[in-house]
């Protein structure tokens, strides 16, 4: 709307006793953040007395730790500079897998500037170094106190091994699609960074000014950890290749030639191609989990971990039993699997170890729907037994536990943050699914005794 076009309006009139006579500031309390204060405040009272973290220090507290104290070599009767109490670092992490806190740079500020890793850290040095490197460096140390967590439960009564339901479920690998590479491309890349190393220490001889020894350094070791990579890439490639062969015996012979060519990763060439939930194909690892029922409780403990490069389930069965075994002492008396497991193989084997299997049979391909549990050539004894048992309600009922066991420990770990390996390589990837599985068990043993 255009002036011309506004209606006559009366020309506003004030009060003049409403008129400000002088311009008034208003008197506010603005913050003064440079001052500097003394507080007197001890980090016991930062923490409030029921908190998670005091309740986890205390269990941590009275556990045998001694082996994660083995490779200290500063005692009492030699020399040597005190190092950070094992202890702390293992706390430091428990919590921040609580927390979702999965990498060691973030837990290092989080140990400086958040009052609960403060509290646990009580002062004694630490760096994403030390942390880094506390969480990898124990795996047998940290295997144990698995063992020493589930033996507890069951010798009071608060674990029992009548159900164990096992499942995998698969982890992207800290490696991505872009990092696969072919035999051809595997060599050329080993040319290229053996060129770049040398090219490295031809420099030294002749260093650039604007670089610091520091970062030529850092150059340098890049440059070997990317040669080693490559050198394992090109090592491991016979085994992808051999598995490619298998895969393709499997298959149709119309289906062979959508096989594409053995590639390997770069970045982790320990990792593998594998389907992930949401249907894509991408480096990954498969972690593999048992879980048993607690007794009276409506919770669950993880009584074995393993992490393979394998994609599919079908002979995980026996080895996670048997690490079930070596770690209680006993064997499980029901095992409840999925489909993936069910192998005649890996029945005749759990069923031959004391362990009835339940787990869905499927139906062969242009069978009608009543010989589905009917017993089929080349099935042995404890097979055909497998396929009677569950045609029963009894048993299909029985196996219905099998979500609330394997899919709740799943998810459990994916709530923790599991979605993505950190670190590269089986042996890194183990222990930190192990320190998960470590931390959720933990958690049950304060739920099931408060």
């Amino acid at each position: 709307m255009s002036q011309a076009s506004l209606p006559n309006l009366p020309e506003p009139v004030t009060s003049p006793a409403r008129l400000p006579t002088s311009p008034a500031v208003a008197r506010v309390l603005r913050p003064v953040r440079n001052q500097v204060e003394l507080v007197q405040r001890d980090l016991d009272s930062f923490l409030g007395e029921d908190h998670p973290a005091r309740a986890i220090w205390d269990l941590l507290d009275s556990m045998d730790l001694s082996a994660f104290y083995a490779e200290i070599k500063a005692v009492t009767d030699r020399p040597g500079h005190p190092q950070t109490d094992p202890q702390v670092l293992l706390a430091l992490w428990v919590y921040a897998t609580v927390d979702r806190v999965g990498s060691a740079r973030r837990l290092d500020r989080l140990c400086g500037e958040h009052d609960v890793y403060r509290w646990l850290r009580g002062g004694v040095p630490v760096n994403y170094h030390t942390l880094s490197d506390f969480r990898v460096a124990h795996r047998q140390a940290m295997d144990d106190l698995l063992t020493d967590i589930v033996g507890a439960l069951l010798h009071v009564g608060a674990v029992t091994l009548e159900q164990v339901a096992q499942d995998g479920m698969r982890v992207r690998a800290s490696a991505g699609a872009a990092s696969l590479r072919r035999k051809e491309t595997l060599a050329s890349c080993r040319e290229r960074a053996r060129a770049q190393v040398e090219q490295l220490k031809q420099e030294r001889e002749h260093p650039d000014p604007n670089i610091s020894k520091r970062q030529r350094a850092a150059r340098e070791r890049a440059a070997r950890e990317r040669l080693a990579r490559v050198e394992q890439a090109l090592q491991v490639l016979p085994q992808v290749e051999a598995a490619k062969e298998r895969q393709q015996e499997t298959l149709a012979k119309d289906k062979r030639e959508k096989v594409g060519p053995a590639r390997v990763s770069t970045t982790d060439p320990e990792a593998r191609v594998m389907k992930m939930p949401d249907g894509g194909y991408r480096p990954a690892y498969n972690v593999e989990l048992s879980t048993t029922p607690a007794e009276g409780k409506a919770y669950a403990i993880i009584a074995g971990v393993a992490v393979t490069n394998e994609g599919t389930d079908a002979q995980q069965g026996p080895p996670m039993e048997e690490q079930v075994h070596q770690r209680t002492g006993e064997h499980p008396g029901a095992g409840l699997y999925d489909g993936g497991f069910a192998t005649r193989e890996t029945i005749t084997t759990l069923t031959q170890r004391g362990v009835t299997v339940y787990a869905p049979v499927r139906l062969p391909r242009n069978k009608a729907e009543g010989e589905r549990y009917q017993p089929r050539e080349g099935d042995s004894p404890e097979v055909a037994q497998w396929r009677q048992r569950m045609a029963t309600p009894e048993a299909k009922v029985i196996y219905q536990r099998r979500g609330s066991l394997a899919e709740w420990a799943n998810a459990q770990l994916r709530n923790k943050g599991l979605h993505q390996f950190t670190v590269r390589g089986l042996t890194k990837v183990t222990m930190v699914a192990t320190l998960m599985v470590v931390t959720q068990n933990l958690l049950r043993w304060l739920a099931i005794g408060s």
